[in-house]
């Protein structure tokens, strides 16, 4: 017979209420939604459901951005600390901004056939397997330490602007290089540095998402020009925290 799991309690040693354990679980069934979107984005890239496949990946990003607050907020740590809602968390990530939009550029025909596609979808899936495993890869000072897998918004933009496949090819390849490299990506709803402003920035960017979709197949430049803004602000925020980190570093060593 499996062990009970077993009572949580706080810091002073009293037992945590069945109503905040409720409340945990339901954040970690409410991260864990992300599995069953992340399916059901398949299946619309398998049935040719181009536009309801992003729209339910715009869902995944809501889910991905909101539940880390709930959980802090719920203190899931401490009212049920034997579920790994980190590792949770990651299974999803990897499902839904990883799987799910490789194979949605695969089924788009966004990568050639034949073996080149085959090494081009391998690669993302490959490296991702790399990058989610690594114990540093959120680090200490709230950054992501290589790019963060992030091939969602990579399929988003090769669906929504057309993409040319050589266009692609060099992004994929590129991007899964810099899995390894690193330099320290911004985590909006963590970072210290700019944190009010990349939420904002951030929530301004879905909406764009949004009106690019509604737009399909024909965005507006404006509105395509307003997107990746905010990519520019994000690779340049990443940049400069990068740098900041390393001069910590260097100033870390010489001696007062």
């Amino acid at each position: 017979m499996p062990e009970d799991p077993p009572t949580p309690t706080t810091d002073g040693g009293r037992t945590i209420s069945r109503s905040r354990q409720l409340a945990g679980a339901a954040v970690h069934l409410y991260t864990a939604l992300g599995t069953v979107l992340g399916f059901l984005i398949v299946i619309a890239a398998i049935e040719g459901e181009v536009e309801t496949a992003l729209w339910l990946g715009l869902a995944t990003l809501f889910i991905d951005g909101t539940d880390g607050m709930l959980a802090r907020r719920a203190q899931v740590k401490q009212t049920i600390p034997w579920f790994d809602g980190a590792l949770l968390d990651n299974i999803v990530d990897y499902l839904t901004y990883v799987f799910a939009p490789v194979v949605l550029l695969w089924t788009t025909g966004h990568l050639p056939d034949g073996p080149l596609g085959w090494l081009l979808a391998a690669l993302p899936l490959l490296a991702s397997s790399y990058q989610f495993c690594r114990v540093d890869a959120k680090t200490d000072d709230h950054t992501f330490l290589g790019f963060p897998s992030y091939w969602n918004i990579v399929a988003f933009y090769a669906i929504v602007l057309d993409a040319s496949e050589p266009a692609l090819a060099v992004a994929i390849v590129v991007l899964s290089i810099l899995v390894f490299v690193p330099i320290r990506f911004l985590y909006p709803s963590r970072s210290g540095a700019l944190r009010t402003l990349s939420l904002v920035l951030s929530a301004v960017w879905a909406v764009t998402y949004a009106v690019l979709l509604v737009q399909y197949p024909d965005p507006h430049p404006l509105v395509v020009a307003a997107s990746l803004a905010y990519i520019v602000y994000y690779w340049g925020v990443s940049l400069w925290l990068t740098a900041l980190a390393a001069r910590r570093r260097r100033e870390a060593r010489v001696p007062a």
